[in-house]
C-alpha cells in the first residue's frame, strides 16, 4: 500500500513525498481512511508508529475540501497533547504536511510568553495544537474562541489524565461545539481512558495496532540487578565500555535527574538534564545538543520526556524503575521506534523487586536478567521503601518517586499546565 491510495490530495501527497515517505505505517493505513470518512475514531498506538501522521494528514485533507467561511479564520481543528514537547512536534507535521495547503495553523502552551500566541490567534488559525493549561489561559483572557471547531484530536491520552489534565479536558469539552468529530489516541487503555471514551466518542471506529500495555517488539529488554549504591558507577560503566554516543536515562524525581547528570559529568560524560524545573530554553536545548551529539546522555523524568522525538535512539536506561508500571512503556517506546531496533535496560536494585513484579504482570512476561560482572547485588542488603512506590511509605535511597496528588498528577512536574519538542526523521512520519 502506498499514501497515494489513501484519498490524500496532491497537495498531500507532494509534502508527504518530499520527507522521503512513501508507504504508509499500520496505523496510518487504518486511520486515515477512517478519519477520511468523518466518524469518531479511538485509536491505540504506541509512540514511535506513526501515529501523529495518521491523525493529522486525514484532519488537513478534511480542512482543506471544505474551506470556512470568509472573514476571519475560526479555529476548525483542535488538537490537544500533554507536554510542550509533543505540541511542538505535533505543529511541526502539521506545518510540514500541510506547507501546499491554504490552512493557517499554530502551536501554544505554557512556559513562554503568551503575547505572541495572542497575536497569531487574533490573526486567524485554522488548526491549533495546544496543552490544556495554557489553552484555558486563553480562554479565560478572550483570545481564543472554541465555538467551531469541527474536529478534536486527544493525542496521548493516556498521559494527559496521568498528569492530572481530566478537569481542564471537561472544561474544554464544555467550550466544543457539539456536532464535532472527535479522535483519541491512547498507548494504553486502563479504566479511566475507556470512560473518557464512552462519554466523549460516538459508535467510533476501533483501531489497535499493538496489543492493550505492550511494549515495542522492536526493542530488547532486559534488568541488571545491582546495588542501589552502585547504580551509578554500572550505568557508567555501561556507557564507557559500549561506547554508548547516545543514551536516554529516566529517574522518578527533578532532584534524582540532576544529581545523576552531575555524577556522570563527574566521570567524564557529556550529560544534561530534563524535567519540569528546567525553563522551556534549557529543555530545548538540552534536546537539541542531545540530538546533535554535543552531549551523550539526556537524563529525564516521565513527563519530561513525554513526546521526545528522537531518530533512532539506540539506548534507553531505566536508572530507576517507575512507580506506575505503565510508564515503563512508555519510556521504553522511546527507543526501537518507526521499526528501528533499540535497547533497553533497567537498574534494579532490591528496593525495586516488587515495581519490577509489577511491570512484568503488565508485560505478561519476564524480563531476562543479566548481572554483570563486578557488580553481583549483595544479598545482605535489605530492601529500603520508595516514596509513593509499591514498598511503602518514607524516603529510600534509591531515588523516590514523585507524589501524586488527588487530580492524579505529579506535584512539582507541571500539573493542569502542559509541558513538554522534538523532530523525528525516521522510516515513517511522526
Amino acid at each position: 500500500m502506498s499514501f497515494d491510495t489513501l484519498g490524500l490530495s496532491t497537495e498531500i501527497l507532494r509534502a508527504v513525498s518530499e520527507q522521503g515517505y512513501t508507504e504508509p505505517t499500520p496505523v496510518q493505513s487504518q486511520a486515515i481512511p477512517a478519519v477520511l470518512q468523518g466518524g469518531d475514531l479511538l485509536a491505540g498506538a504506541q509512540t514511535g508508529t506513526g501515529k501523529t501522521a495518521g491523525f493529522t494528514l486525514p484532519l488537513l485533507q478534511r480542512l482543506s475540501g471544505a474551506p470556512a467561511s470568509k472573514g476571519r479564520r475560526p479555529v476548525r481543528a483542535l488538537i490537544l497533547t500533554p507536554t510542550r514537547e509533543l505540541a511542538a512536534q505535533v505543529g511541526e507535521s502539521v506545518s510540514t504536511y500541510g506547507k501546499y495547503l491554504p490552512l493557517r495553523s499554530t502551536v501554544i502552551f505554557g512556559g513562554v510568553k503568551i503575547g505572541p500566541q495572542i497575536t497569531k490567534l487574533r490573526n486567524g488559525v485554522d488548526i491549533l495544537v495546544a496543552t490544556p493549561g495554557r489553552l484555558l489561559d486563553h480562554v479565560q483572557q478572550g483570545t481564543l474562541d472554541l465555538s467551531q471547531v469541527e474536529i478534536l484530536v486527544l493525542d496521548e491520552a493516556d498521559r494527559m489524565l496521568d498528569m492530572g489534565f481530566l478537569r481542564d479536558i471537561r472544561k474544554i469539552l464544555a467550550l466544543l461545539p457539539k456536532g464535532r468529530q472527535n479522535l483519541l489516541f491512547s498507548a494504553t487503555f486502563s479504566n479511566e481512558i475507556k470512560r473518557l471514551a464512552d462519554n466523549l466518542l460516538d459508535s467510533p471506529a476501533l483501531i489497535e495496532v499493538a496489543r492493550r500495555n505492550t511494549a515495542s517488539e522492536h526493542v530488547a529488554q532486559v534488568v541488571h540487578p545491582v546495588d542501589r549504591e552502585r547504580k551509578r558507577e554500572l550505568l557508567s560503566h555501561l556507557i564507557g565500555g559500549g561506547d554508548w554516543q547516545q543514551v536516554l536515562v529516566f529517574t522518578r524525581t527533578k532532584h534524582g535527574a540532576n544529581r545523576l547528570t552531575k555524577q556522570l559529568e563527574q566521570d567524564g560524560i557529556s550529560a544534561a538534564a530534563i524535567h519540569g524545573n528546567k525553563s522551556q530554553a534549557a529543555r530545548t536545548k538540552a534536546l537539541a545538543d542531545f540530538k546533535q551529539g554535543k552531549i551523550r546522555v539526556l537524563v529525564a523524568t516521565d513527563i519530561a520526556a513525554r513526546g521526545l522525538d528522537i531518530d533512532q535512539l539506540p539506548h534507553v536506561v531505566n536508572f530507576e524503575l517507575p512507580n506506575v508500571p505503565e510508564d515503563y512503556v512508555h519510556r521504553i517506546g522511546r527507543t526501537g521506534r518507526a521499526g528501528n531496533e533499540g535497547e533497553a535496560m533497567s537498574l534494579v536494585c532490591v528496593d525495586e523487586h516488587k515495581l519490577l513484579r509489577d511491570i512484568e504482570r503488565l508485560l505478561k512476561r519476564e524480563i531476562p536478567k543479566d548481572v554483570i560482572e563486578g557488580f553481583s547485588p549483595d544479598p545482605s542488603i535489605k530492601a529500603e521503601p520508595i516514596p509513593n512506590g509499591r514498598n511503602g511509605a518514607g524516603r529510600g535511597r534509591s531515588g523516590g518517586g514523585g507524589q501524586r496528588n488527588r487530580a492524579g498528577a505529579r506535584s512539582g512536574q507541571g500539573a493542569g499546565r502542559g509541558q513538554g519538542g522534538g523532530r523525528r526523521r525516521s522510516a515513517v512520519p511522526a
